[in-house]
């Protein structure tokens, strides 16, 4: 027998049965719902580095490849432009250490006429002289590597005189 109470009671775990699986229905749609949108969130990023693979990534290569020449041509014109700058360093120096030498040399000769203008007649005629076998020894100095230019050409050309001669008397002992 079967009473109002056990129906009630039946027809009760029914319903909560019912509503359990409703709601336990409900839980899996939403995750079904989130998965689908985590599902096509991946999916777009997946077009995105497609896309990306198979455009983006050739502009990207060429932007690269691009910027590595540039990165080269700086590179040669800073090497260009340094060596220019120790090029005209090395002949500032060059003229600075001219305009020096210019400088002192005629420091030292103006303090030489200063010095000279102190000393007596003598002494003024002994210094003149001196100048005078200063110029005359520059004179003969040159003379003589002029003369042993000279001597250093006819010798050559006595050697091959001499070279050529000696070929001839061979041919003729030949003959």
């Amino acid at each position: 027998v079967v009473t109002r109470d056990d129906v009630e009671e039946s027809l009760k775990a029914v319903f909560q049965f019912v509503k359990d699986k409703e709601h336990l229905l409900q839980d899996l749609s939403s995750q079904i719902e989130e998965t689908k949108k985590i599902i096509s969130e991946k999916q777009h990023e997946r077009d995105y580095w497609l896309e990306y693979k198979n455009v983006g990534s050739k502009i990207h290569a060429e932007k690269i490849s691009s910027l590595e020449k540039d990165i080269v041509e700086v590179k040669h014109e800073l090497e260009r432009t340094e060596e220019y700058y120790r090029e005209a360093l090395k002949v500032v120096r060059e003229e600075n250490q001219k305009l020096f030498d210019r400088h002192m040399k005629l420091l030292s000769e103006e303090a030489l006429k200063n010095a000279v203008g102190y000393l007596d007649k003598h002494c003024r005629r002994e210094i003149e002289e001196n100048e005078w076998l200063k110029e005359e020894v520059k004179i003969y100095r040159k003379a003589h590597s002029d003369l042993e230019a000279s001597v250093q050409l006819l010798e050559e050309e006595n050697t091959s005189l001499v070279a050529k001669l000696i070929d001839i008397k061979l041919q003729h002992l030949r003959v």
